[in-house]
């Protein structure tokens, strides 16, 4: 079967089928088989497993026609087609296939049939075990390929076939070991570059249950706020249109109408921040309250039987969306919890305009009722999330001489984290 070779390793003519010099192969170019996907759940690999089948079928006949040899017998065959069948339960079995691939190569070789494109039959198998964390195997299998050809090209080829052979030249070891260090290193490169991937994934599938979670703060301080302050003053003038309706009718009416005047303002508010909700990235139908409607929130409150008076120090300068929107639901919150909490029936609320920021101050004179008013005990919680989101801070408790105190600095200029929160605040 094969060519003779002399014992001084001088190449002679050699029958077909030695192991004359190899065509060397390097991995193939197409790699994207050996990145697809490793979980139980895949499939065999059937187009790419055939397509490589054909493909070392016809090579190793040309590999043998170039080097003189006779075309292989069914022996051959069956061994190229083996080491390549196996790779079909390289997804499910990395660890396996490549192992099998190894060993059914190193019978082929042993049996002195020609090199050729074999060798990619060891490059899918070893890619596939190393990509799927399975290095070890792979370097394993590969390393016992390597010094199993070492052992039958350099000592055991005194008892194999082809009679009368002789040692394979060291240049072709050199050149084999280059192969397998190839192999390996694209091999890690792969998985080096498949775990960036699955760690850009995770990151990225993180961000995305961040925004969510930050969204769901948002809608449920909105929500609060919204609705924490028109129910406050529809419990105090529910009460109020109780308390009058037999004895002073007409108070009772404007009591009425003040309670349906806050449930369709806060209907509104509340239907903007759900449509936000149903229709993401549509621009909001109405703009974001802010300072400019305090007006309407001193309104409010003097329905509710308070009297709130508001001073201005500084010139007042147009104020960022989030800052404005900010400004406008800390005066809410503190009024609310007035309407709510205090026996007082004044409030102040100061706004003083600084360079570079806002300081907001609502007070009362107290004292305080002890009645919740059907509150949730999170207003001041809300206050504080809102101007820690813009860079700022918040104060508030019992003031030294009665009554109760809420303070807040709000940067016009936004902080580092400040331009995303900023953005969201907006319904």
């Amino acid at each position: 079967m094969d060519d003779q070779r002399s014992r001084s390793g001088a190449a002679t003519p050699r029958r077909p089928g030695g192991r004359g010099p190899r065509a060397g192969h390097g991995p193939p170019a197409w790699l994207s088989d050996a990145r697809s996907g490793t979980g139980e759940g895949a499939g065999p690999p059937w187009v790419s497993t055939v397509a490589l089948a054909l493909f070392v079928m016809v090579g190793t006949n040309i590999a043998a026609h170039s080097q003189g040899r006779e075309p292989l017998g069914v022996p051959g065959r069956l061994l190229l087609l083996a080491a390549v069948a196996v790779l079909l339960v390289r997804h499910r079995h990395p660890v396996a296939a490549v192992s099998a691939t190894c060993a059914v190569t190193l019978v082929y070789l042993a049996l002195g049939y020609p090199y050729g494109p074999v060798f990619l039959a060891v490059a899918v198998g070893c890619l596939s075990a190393i990509v799927s964390g399975h290095r070890k195997a792979a370097w394993w299998s590969l390393g016992a390929l390597w010094a199993g050809h070492v052992l039958v090209a350099h000592w055991l080829y005194r008892w194999l076939p082809p009679d009368g052979d002789g040692p394979a030249p060291w240049a072709q070891e050199a050149f084999i070991t280059a192969w397998v260090a190839a192999i390996v290193a694209v091999a890690e490169l792969l998985r080096v570059r498949r775990e960036q991937w699955a760690a850009a994934r995770e990151e990225r599938a993180a961000a995305e249950r961040r925004r969510a979670d930050e969204e769901r703060l948002r809608m449920a301080r909105e929500l609060h706020d919204v609705l924490a302050h028109s129910i406050s003053v529809i419990n105090v003038q529910a009460g109020v249109g109780l308390a009058l309706l037999d004895n002073d009718p007409e108070q009772a009416r404007t009591a009425l109408t003040t309670i349906k005047s806050a449930s369709k303002e806060a209907l509104g508010e509340v239907r903007q921040v759900l449509e936000s909700l149903r229709t993401p990235g549509d621009a909001p139908r109405a703009p974001a309250p802010g300072l400019d409607r305090l007006p309407e929130l001193v309104e409010q409150a003097a329905g509710a039987g308070l009297t709130v008076t508001v001073t201005t120090d500084g010139d007042r300068i147009p104020l960022p969306p989030g800052t404005d929107l900010a400004a406008f639901r800390i005066v809410q919150e503190a009024l609310t919890n007035v309407v709510r909490h205090s026996g007082s029936r004044t409030a102040q609320v100061r706004l003083a305009y600084r360079d570079g920021g806002l300081a907001l101050r609502i007070e009362d004179e107290g004292p305080a009722t002890g009645d919740d008013a059907g509150g949730s005990g999170s207003g001041l919680i809300g206050v504080r999330e809102r101007a820690a989101a813009l860079g700022g801070t918040t104060s508030a408790g019992p003031r030294p001489g009665g009554g109760f105190l809420v303070r807040a600095e709000l940067p016009l200029s936004p902080g580092p984290h400040a331009p995303a929160a900023a953005a969201e605040e907006t319904p």
